[in-house]
Parts: structure tokens; sequence; C-alpha cells
């Protein structure tokens, strides 16, 4: 780990982007909260939990290459800036509708769609506007305050949501509307100073550049497929409010206590990684963090005691945020600018497809067999497949030991 380095927050945009990130991952969260509890409310149903998050993760498998199109040929910035629009006015809807008594379980699984398409095509463009506005040597420090400022989010989103459905769930929509509009202001005021637009014809050649290009590069290849897998089976964050009501009955303010736990872990481990960036032994520094993070989702899983609980979520949340700078990382260092938008996109969907997928799984898995057995089978299969990349399919991702990759 390396303390070196001046604070990329004495970049004005790339402060403006970052406070706007926490803004905006606030909100996402504070809708997550919400959506989560009246879904459960109006259903009583785990399995229609897992359908909010295939709701939202069929949009971005369809417009997942689309969308890394679209950041390598538009300004960034206003990409992120009419996401944020159209995302607020679906919450717009939710409020109305929460006020009026008409939202149903069916309207939030279309407001969970559209936020899911617009995430996706805002998802690329925000990730590859942090190579817009800063210089290449500060991208690991970059990483980490990026990472920072999405789990102060995941600490107020969760935690505010949790408070504010208690008067509600429209309240949380307001406050998560709110919260959208400052991010978008802040958007609005960004400047970028690096970004290559791409001017090529479109064509299937170039619309599966990012995957060809990902796919042609071991180290990135292995890193965010090991992160789909992983956390696809480990991801028992859909199942929070089955634990918060059924098991550890702490009601909507424990859920959102719940929903906080990893953020805080993370956010800790966030922080000190801003100041000594992980620099050697990257691979050993992945692998060991996949572990903690498997044997802390198995410790929640088995967990009957709530602070017993806040500590496993804890863990999961510190050894998380590790493998989430490692990768973002990795990906940005080893592409081209003129490429940032369509590889990011292609990281984007295995993200994107580790959570809500992992969510649509951990909620079927929930439904056949029960919340703790699930997550305990999801803690083990987390284990298995880090072993398996680390020691058959990927083996030399675990002895990486800087961030620039060969070739091949």
């Amino acid at each position: 780990m390396n303390p070196n380095g001046s604070s990329v927050l004495h970049n004005r945009s790339f402060l403006r982007l970052w406070i706007a990130r926490i803004f905006s991952t606030s909100a996402f969260q504070m809708l997550s909260v919400a959506i989560g509890w009246q879904m459960y409310a109006l259903t009583d149903s785990a399995f229609q939990l897992g359908l909010v998050g295939l709701a939202q993760f069929l949009p971005m498998l369809l417009l997942t290459l689309p969308a890394g199109q679209t950041a390598d040929r538009y300004d960034r910035r206003t990409i992120v800036y009419l996401c944020q629009l159209m995302e607020g006015v679906v919450v717009l809807l939710l409020v109305l509708g929460s006020m009026q008594g008409w939202l149903g379980s069916l309207h939030l699984l279309i407001a969970a769609a559209i936020l899911g398409a617009c995430r996706t095509f805002e998802g690329p463009a925000s990730a590859a506007l942090v190579p817009d506005i800063v210089d290449r040597e500060q991208l690991p420090k970059a990483a980490a305050w990026s990472a920072s400022a999405m789990q102060t989010a995941m600490i107020v989103g969760p935690s505010l949501g949790g408070v504010l459905v208690v008067w509600g769930t429209a309240a949380a929509y307001i406050a998560s509307l709110a919260a959208l509009l400052v991010s978008t202001v802040l958007i609005f005021f960004v400047k970028t100073v690096h970004f290559v637009k791409k001017l090529d014809a479109v064509n299937m050649d170039t619309f599966l550049s990012g995957l060809r290009f990902v796919f042609a590069r071991k180290i990135i290849l292995g890193t965010i497929s090991l992160d789909l897998f992983a956390v696809l089976l480990g991801g028992a964050t859909a199942l929070l409010p089955i634990f918060a009501e059924d098991i550890l009955k702490t009601g909507s303010l424990g859920l959102g206590l719940l929903r906080s736990a990893p953020a805080v872990g993370a956010i800790v481990v966030s922080l000190i990684l801003t100041r000594y960036s992980v620099e050697r032994a990257i691979g050993k520094t992945l692998f060991a963090s996949l572990v903690v993070f498997a044997l802390a989702t198995i410790l929640f899983g088995v967990s009957h005691n709530f602070w017993l609980s806040l500590f496993a979520l804890f863990l999961i949340g510190a050894s998380d945020v590790v493998s989430v700078v490692i990768r973002s990382t990795l990906v940005q260092v080893n592409t081209p600018q003129e490429m940032q938008g369509r590889v990011n996109a292609v990281n984007s969907l295995f993200i994107g497809t580790s959570n809500q997928l992992g969510e649509f799984e951990s909620g079927t898995m929930a439904g056949l067999v029960g919340a703790v057995p699930a997550t305990v089978i999801g803690g083990l299969g987390t284990l298995a497949i880090s072993f398996i990349w680390m020691y058959w399919l990927f083996p030399v991702l675990r002895t990486q030991k800087t961030y620039t990759a060969e070739k091949g």
C-alpha cells in the first residue's frame, strides 16, 4: 500500500461527481428499501422480492451493449444527467401512486424495470467519466474515493429509507426524488478534459468490440467473472426484509440498520484505501477478500442474534469493497480512453448480473428452502467459486502483482 499522491478531491469536477454519486446512490438505496418493503407488504412473498431484482436485470441484459456504444459516442456527462432526470420522473410517479393508493405489485415491477434501464445507460457513462476528469496515475485513488462515495450512500440511503418507511413509503420516495435532483444539478457542472469521442460507423464489429476486448484479457475477464458468480451466489441483500421481519424481528428500523451494516464496513476500508492504495499482491488480496466475504455470508445466515448479524454484514461490506476497488482499477487502467464506455458497459453487465440476478436467485432459493439455508448455501457457493477461479480457471489472477496486466 502506498500513501503518496495528492487527493483527487482537489479536482473540482471529480469532487462534484463524487458528491453526486453519494446523492444518486443514496436515492437508489432508499428506493430499494422502499420498493422491497412495499412489495413484501403487498404480497408477503419472497419470490416477489426476487422478481424486483429480475425486473432490474432484464433491461440491463438487453441494453448493456447499446449503452456502451452510447457512452463512447456522446458526452458522458449529458448521458448521466438525462438518465437521472428520467429516474426522477419514475420516482415522482411512485410518490403519487403511494399517496393516492393505486400502486400495486405490477406497478412496482414496471418501475423497477424502467429504473434498471436508466441505470444501464447511466452506469457505463458514469464509470467512464472518472478517466475523463482525472489523470491516469490517480485512478487507483479515484477508484477508492468512488467506492467510499458508494458506501457512504449505502449507509445513509438504507438507514434513511428504513426510518422513512415508518411514515409511509411515499416519504422514502420523496426523499429519493430530492436526492436525485441534487445529483443532476451537480452532474450538470462537471467538466471533462480527456474525453475521446468515438465516431466509427456502428456495425456488428464495433457493437461487440467491448466484449472482445474483455474476453481477450484474462485478468479483466477473470476479475469481473469472479465477481459475477461469487456475488451472485453470496448476495443475501434481497433477503434482508425476511431476516428483519421473520428471523431477527427488528421491523423496518432494523431493516435499515441491516442494510447499512455492509456499507459501514465498506466505507471504513475504502477510506483507508484512499490513503494506502493496494499496489502489490493484487491477486492474493482479491482472493483473501472473497474468502472473508464467503465466510461472513455463512455467519450471517446462521446468526439469530441481531448484533452478530450486524457484525457479519460489516465484514461482508469490508471485504467486498477491496474487490470493488481492485476490479474497477484494473478495468480503467487497462482500457484505452476511447473504449472506456463499451468496456465499462460489459463490466456493468457483470456487476448488475451479480446484484440484480443474485437477488432473484436468493429470493427463489429462499422460497424453496427458506432464507437461512439459502444464505448458507450461497456463502458455500461463493467459497467454492473463489477456489475454482483462483486455482483452476484463472490461476494467473492469483499471482497477479500489479494493476498492469499483460494482454492475451
